[in-house]
């Protein structure tokens, strides 16, 4: 009979698959930058929108970063639904179309890097997301891009081919894994709505609402992206997700606040 070589450690002999041991082996996890407050500036609903939108946000995202931890993280808008609609017409895999995605998003993260030069704007890739304590001791303000690094690894969605896992829930992550103390996503609404108020004037505003909850309601549309939700549920550091309008100037300070603004989705 075989003898497997083990060394001798709490995990000796597991399968790491076990139910019984996951509900075991839990402990404290440490928060990284627990000051950090993560931003994400939707490609779609602020940087398509050019200087009149863009250029007020850098100076508010500038100023608040001489008194805030901030780490700015980009999506990619337009140019990645364009180049989604040119992969799947031509039969390209979920993986190759996350690929695709994540070169957009980061052409936005080194646009929104010049802009903030003035306030110490420098660029970090996600392989280099643990030099971000470092680089706020120097007094750097960090900008990623938010598509996560799954690239061809890219889970499948289930229904469609389009990536589940893009810049909403890249920002998500990031937060997550360094213990951040807030998670903000910037939008060109005022939050998350029972429909979309462009299309059906009489939506209604969700000011605050329970991730479970949210998830139950299994909404057509939503201003974030769904798999956001599952992860959230999940998290441990997070414990919610702010959504506020970027196109009116204070909102961001206000989120970082606590103030009450936009929609809140707790954990």
């Amino acid at each position: 009979m075989n003898v497997r070589y083990e060394i001798e450690n709490k995990l000796k002999g597991e399968t790491l698959v076990r139910k019984g041991l996951m509900k075991r082996h839990t402990a404290d996890q440490i928060k990284l930058v627990p000051e950090l407050n993560v931003v994400k500036i939707g490609g779609h609903g602020i940087i398509d929108y050019g200087r009149e939108v863009v250029l007020p946000l850098m100076e508010e995202l500038g100023e608040l970063s001489r008194k805030e931890k901030l780490l700015v993280v980009t999506g990619g808008g337009v140019r990645v639904r364009h180049i989604l609609d040119i992969g799947i017409d031509l039969g390209m895999p979920t993986g190759v179309l996350a690929e695709l995605a994540g070169k957009i998003s980061e052409q936005n993260a080194e646009i929104v890097t010049l802009l903030l030069s003035k306030w110490g704007g420098s660029r970090i890739k996600t392989g280099d997301l643990l030099d971000l304590p470092t680089m706020l001791h120097l007094g750097l303000l960090p900008v990623s891009h938010g598509t996560p690094p799954y690239g061809l690894y890219e889970h499948p969605p289930g229904v469609g081919v389009i990536p589940p896992h893009r810049t909403d829930t890249g920002a998500l992550l990031m937060a997550e894994v360094l213990g951040a103390k807030s998670c903000i996503l910037v939008k060109n609404v005022d939050g998350l709505y029972t429909e979309d108020p462009r299309v059906n004037s009489n939506a209604e505003l969700i000011e605050e609402i329970g991730v479970q909850e949210l998830i139950d309601m299994d909404m057509e549309d939503m201003v974030m992206e769904r798999k956001m939700l599952y992860i959230l549920r999940d998290a441990v550091n997070i414990p919610e997700i702010r959504i506020v309008n970027g196109h009116v100037t204070g909102n961001i300070r206000k989120a970082i606040n606590g103030e009450r603004v936009g929609t809140t989705i707790r954990r």
